[in-house]
């Protein structure tokens, strides 16, 4: 059974930072897109950011600037950095996986940012 790892959520204020992890099995990380995805209480799951095996990335208009994604092979694991965060990016973000047509994905990491 694949499993993505998450941790790093939590409550930050406004203008603050956050670090999200995921951490996955080698065989699915070495050849999966890895990517971050977020989704509000009554909305839809949206990209935040992506970042393929060979590093290319692809980020929300609504977190360039801001957020980072970055992956580490050796670990296995894949990072959201996220700075200056607003209260608008509170949300539940969940940790993707996809190999072609198949994607996998974690449980979810609450962010809160409080104004």
């Amino acid at each position: 059974q694949v499993q993505l790892v998450e941790s790093g959520g939590g409550l930050v204020q406004a203008g603050g930072s956050l670090r999200l992890s995921c951490r996955t099995s080698p065989d699915i990380f070495s050849s999966a897109a890895m990517g971050w995805y977020r989704q509000a209480p009554g909305k839809q799951r949206d990209l935040v950011a992506v970042i393929t095996v060979s590093g290319t990335t692809n980020y929300a208009d609504s977190v360039k600037g801001r957020f980072t994604i970055s992956r580490d092979n050796a670990a296995n694991t894949v990072y959201l950095q996220m700075n200056s965060l607003k209260p608008e990016d509170t949300s539940l973000y969940y940790c993707n996986a996809r190999r072609g047509a198949i994607s996998y994905w974690g449980k979810g990491a609450l962010v809160t940012v409080s104004s």
